[in-house]
């Protein structure tokens, strides 16, 4: 009887940088073997300090940058995005790159220094250039944006052409077929698909490696247990030869800095608890499923 292949998987978690809770929580995941990536909010005031204790996992997990174009001050002057100081929110942003605000010759200048101020606040706590380039709320498939974080990968992979697999883009497009048989916050995981055909194909043009499915879209109503949905973002995630699956997750822990930052909260713990715990653990073990990094999928 022939031994069937596991199904190799990148589980990366978002907002390290965020809050205290969320990298410790981050941390602790990867150390136990539970996540293979992390994406770092490298504006935030919490990325500095909380570098080094992530740079003992280095090998352990890809590190990359998580653009931030939302809600954050950004780390330098943004006239034109942040007039008063901080970055807009999600539905403005948009609605800006959809109706054309973002494709002035000032503007994206303004976006190109702030993801090459980003990307240095990065390499100077890390001590290198990142794995991974995607976005906080998506916003790197936005035109306008994507153009920047493309560039940015081509010239990464320019200076390093040793590496393994390359600086990768996060893609989050999945098929509607398998999106509608998850039968998980469907419009939500539809409508962030649907931004990423300019992304996928400008990546595939510049050879830029990326992830071919994605998964871990949800509403965060807690109407659902984690434990409930884990189980359909794995299903059909193996495309066979040459697949490249990756899922977003966000645990963190509760403290008083991360409720003052971020509405997304009591989730993030039951995100961690369900990571953390025995029942994933069975979960990959009956799925054959293997965490990966990214460049594992080469193996």
């Amino acid at each position: 009887m022939t031994e069937t292949s596991p199904t190799r998987l990148v589980l990366c978690a978002d907002d390290y940088g965020l809050a205290p809770g969320v990298d410790a929580a981050i941390r602790d995941l990867i150390a136990a073997g539970r996540l293979t990536a992390t994406s770092v909010m490298s504006l935030c005031p919490h990325w500095r300090p909380d570098a080094a204790a992530l740079r003992e996992l280095k090998d352990k997990a890809d590190v990359g940058l998580h653009f931030t174009l939302t809600d954050q001050p950004p780390l330098g002057p943004m006239p034109l995005l942040a007039p008063n100081g901080r970055l807009p929110p999600l539905g403005r942003l948009m609605g800006w790159a959809y109706r054309g605000k973002l494709n002035g010759a000032a503007v994206r200048a303004e976006i190109r220094a702030e993801l090459s101020r980003q990307l240095d606040a990065f390499t100077q706590s890390w001590g290198g250039p990142p794995d991974h380039i995607d976005g906080h709320q998506h916003v790197h498939q936005l035109p306008g944006i994507r153009e920047a974080v493309v560039d940015a990968l081509a010239a990464l992979n320019s200076a390093l052409p040793g590496a393994p697999a390359g600086a990768y883009v996060r893609l989050c497009g999945e098929p509607v077929a398998a999106i509608l048989r998850r039968g998980v916050a469907v419009p939500k995981t539809l409508l962030i698909g649907g931004l990423g055909g300019g992304l996928t194909r400008m990546a595939r043009a510049r050879g830029i490696p990326a992830n071919s499915r994605f998964a871990g879209v949800y509403d965060f109503a807690g109407k659902r247990p984690f434990a409930e949905l884990m189980p359909r973002f794995l299903d059909g995630l193996d495309g066979g030869s040459g697949s490249r699956p990756l899922i977003m997750v966000h645990p963190g822990l509760p403290d008083a800095e991360l409720r003052r930052v971020d509405s997304l909260v009591e989730p993030r713990r039951a995100e961690y608890d369900y990571l953390r715990g025995p029942e994933f653990a069975a979960l990959l073990e009956r799925r054959a499923i293997r965490l990966t990094r990214f460049a594992g999928f080469a193996l």
